[in-house]
């Protein structure tokens, strides 16, 4: 299952975050809150804020390309987000936009915030290990830095029921269709 990667909404979930937290985070702390709230999001909705390939690393579980962005910034992430310094990010602005985001969208990242945001980086990275869809990159065969996680795993161990996977699979491919469609005919 894949979803169509947004970074706009990416970068402004992060900046909603950040906002949520007086406008400063540790980027470790930011990358295991995106992706908890992704994963909020998928199981609420059946779509994740951001669209991003969720991936196992080292520590724990995060969104691959956001990931990307915040080490190395990107068209709409350094407009909201500045680059991490000394493994902290900041706002660029104090009241950053959210018209990419929709009201589930925003409610999971308040959510996730209200039952997280209050953890220091290093106990989301445990926390994040103990999700049933985690597993450790290094014990893979081959070891590896990094091994995709199956939005249907995730879906799959919070008993969400079989028909509705098979939807949101079938609606995920659909909307990757289309998206192709458009980026091929030049309109995005």
């Amino acid at each position: 299952m894949r979803f169509v990667f947004n970074e706009k909404k990416a970068a402004q979930a992060a900046a909603y975050l950040l906002k949520l937290n007086r406008g400063k985070m540790k980027y470790l702390k930011l990358m295991k809150l995106l992706y908890l709230a992704d994963r909020h999001c998928l199981i609420k909705s059946g779509l994740p804020i951001t669209g991003d390939a969720f991936v196992a690393m080292k520590h724990g579980p995060v969104l691959s390309r956001t990931y990307d962005l915040l080490k190395s910034g990107g068209k709409h992430w350094m407009n909201l987000v500045c680059r991490p310094e000394v493994y902290w990010v900041d706002l660029v602005k104090s009241e950053p936009e959210t018209d990419e985001l929709c009201n589930i969208e925003i409610e999971s990242l308040q959510t996730v915030f209200r039952q997280y945001g209050h953890l220091r980086e290093w106990d989301l990275v445990n926390l994040t290990h103990s999700l049933p869809e985690y597993s450790d990159p290094a014990d893979a065969t081959p070891p590896s830095k990094v091994i995709p996680i199956d939005p249907e795993d995730i879906l799959r161990a919070e008993e969400v029921p079989p028909q509705r996977i098979r939807d949101i699979a079938e609606q995920a491919q659909e909307f990757q269709v289309i998206h192709d469609l458009v980026l091929k005919a030049g309109v995005i």
